[in-house]
């Protein structure tokens, strides 16, 4: 019997002891725990099946980035989840929410009172459904360029929405999340981030998750404070799938 990895798990093999090499790297070269920086694996246009290779190599949390297709996933990947948590990343519509809440762990990009309420009354109904066991985490997506295409919200706006979100029913604040403005150094981009975080804690102590970095720049996220970077290509390539 041939009990040899198949090329595509030895590649995902080799590709997470790299990329978690890297991670431990940037933390050795911050001072920091590589225990306070969680290494999130994107698996948005990626097959049931990298999960599931991934999930092999000891990988228990997984990052979406479209209901649809999460949703589908979830379901394929079956019994597994009884030990897998999934964050969406991606933007999130309101008319999704309800699904969203039955299968997310946490939401990395609330970025509006409208949806901080309806991810609140989805999570709510969820909870007494028995669809999920906790408050659903989420984190606010801030904008760092003030460009509202690529979603975010202004960090002029940010305390508020904090407040709203933290006083819902049904979910729990757990930070930021951010992505630097395109053309920008991500340097001084995680910088800013970074000080709006410590502004944040001073009102929201609870907050302490900073979701920064992804393949090209986590070393500086890390080194700014991050707590959790999310990679997609360095594990997985390039998108097998259209992502439209």
């Amino acid at each position: 019997m041939n009990d040899a990895p198949s090329p595509r798990a030895a590649e995902i093999a080799a590709a997470l002891t790299e990329v978690g090499d890297r991670l431990g790297r940037a933390c050795l070269d911050a001072g920091r725990n590589p225990d306070d920086v969680q290494l999130l694996p994107v698996t948005k246009f990626f097959p049931a099946s990298d999960v599931a290779i991934l999930y092999g190599l000891g990988c228990r949390e997984f990052g979406e980035s479209r209901e649809q297709e999460a949703s589908s996933k979830v379901a394929e990947f079956g019994a597994l989840t009884a030990d897998v948590r999934w964050h969406m990343i991606g933007s999130v519509q309101r008319n999704k929410a309800r699904s969203i809440a039955q299968w997310a762990y946490a939401i990395h990009s609330v970025d509006s009172p409208r949806l901080v309420d309806a991810l609140a009354k989805a999570a709510t109904v969820a909870l007494g459904e028995g669809g999920r066991e906790q408050p659903l985490r989420v984190l606010l997506q801030v904008s760092l360029d003030g460009d509202p295409l690529r979603g975010g919200v202004p960090v002029d706006e940010l305390a508020e929405l904090a407040d709203r979100a933290e006083s819902a029913a049904g979910l729990e604040l757990s930070g930021l999340m951010a992505v630097p403005p395109l053309g920008s150094e991500p340097e001084r981009a995680f910088a800013e981030l970074q000080a709006v975080h410590t502004n944040l804690l001073r009102g929201h102590p609870a907050a302490t998750e900073l979701s920064a970095g992804m393949t090209g720049d986590l070393e500086v996220a890390v080194r700014y404070g991050s707590t959790c970077v999310r990679v997609g290509t360095a594990l997985l390539g390039s998108r097998p799938i259209a992502s439209n």
